[in-house]
């Protein structure tokens, strides 16, 4: 069915011996997304993956991707899927030409096609001028790049992406990024992305899920996960330096406010009522307070797991507080 999630997990659970590496998870991957899933190392992620490949028998619960079965159905599912882990699988001695005809020979592409979907992949990746050197000469960032291509190669539906941009250096971070967005964006392809990088999820993923221990803790958008540690919010305040002893005295007008000016016309408010920052912004205009700008910090996703996970970065109460918050909706309080 054309409304059918491109992932299906009911209550999927697998143990190694004693070890539960993923406990009773039940998600849905929407067509087109990129959906995120977070979590330290050892979370589950990783084994998620395999099992979603049918590389892994669950324990227990039912999957299903992109319709199809992974246990019965996986030789044909992973004809339509596409995997890029943290360490490229790549053979080194061969070229990266010669690694992509190798791939696109093992993933079924049809002969005649294999020449031109290896050109196209060795240009779109910007690897066309040394396509032809052997792969153990190649940067960190272009290995990467080439794993990523012989995962595009046969066209799949779906792409997993466990740790991408592991040990990539920044300039080779945005362009990974940036293909990440045109796969989804452009090319309408489903995107499952593993990471324990906050900052990645949060540039890139359209919804994300947080595993603990391999289960589930939290699932949805991030502004949606964020709203959930509570109502209070930050404010960034510029007005007209001249103006900040008006500014701040305003301010304390309003309950529960905490107010740090600096020297520029900088204010930061933290304490704020979502709904109380009309009635603060019309104060201060009122009283004639040059406003130059105000900028609503919304809670980040590292915000969101250290509450999930009861770490203390100097915010313990708001985080374990939010972690309550966030399960009680849940329903697993």
């Amino acid at each position: 069915m054309e409304n059918s999630p491109v992932i299906q997990m009911d209550g999927v659970s697998r143990r190694f011996g004693d070890v539960i590496a993923v406990d009773e998870l039940s998600i849905q991957v929407r067509a087109g997304e990129i959906f995120g899933v977070l979590g330290h190392n050892g979370a589950g992620k990783t084994t998620t993956v395999r099992l979603l490949n049918g590389v892994l028998t669950p324990t227990g619960g039912v999957m299903r991707v992109l319709g199809l079965n992974p246990i019965e159905d996986g030789p044909q599912l992973r004809r339509r899927t596409g995997v890029l882990t943290e360490t490229p699988s790549l053979d080194e001695r061969l070229s990266a030409r010669e690694n992509l005809i190798f791939f696109a020979t093992l993933y079924g592409v049809d002969t005649p096609d294999i020449a031109r979907r290896v050109g196209e992949m060795l240009e779109t990746f910007e690897l066309s001028d040394r396509a032809n050197e052997k792969v153990g000469g190649y940067s960190k960032g272009m290995k990467q790049r080439l794993a990523l291509a012989r995962s595009l190669i046969h066209r799949p539906d779906l792409l997993f992406l466990d740790e991408p941009a592991a040990a990539l250096d920044p300039v080779a971070t945005r362009q990974l990024h940036g293909l990440i967005r045109r796969l989804s964006h452009y090319e309408k392809r489903t995107i499952f992305l593993c990471t324990h990088n906050l900052d990645e999820a949060q540039r890139l993923c359209d919804r994300v899920a947080v595993l603990e221990h391999g289960r589930l803790v939290a699932i949805g958008t991030p502004a949606e996960l964020g709203r959930q540690l509570g109502s209070a919010v930050q404010l960034d305040l510029e007005v007209s330096p001249i103006h900040m002893a008006v500014a701040l005295s305003i301010l304390k007008e309003f309950p529960n406010l905490v107010a740090t000016p600096d020297q520029e016309g900088e204010i930061e408010v933290s304490g704020a009522q979502r709904e109380q920052i009309p009635a603060l912004v019309a104060a201060l205009a009122k009283a004639s307070v040059p406003i130059y700008r105000v900028a609503l910090q919304e809670p980040s996703l590292e915000d969101v797991y250290f509450a999930l996970h009861g770490a203390s970065t100097g915010r313990g109460a708001l985080h374990n507080n939010g972690r309550d918050r966030i399960l009680q909706r849940e329903g697993r309080s």
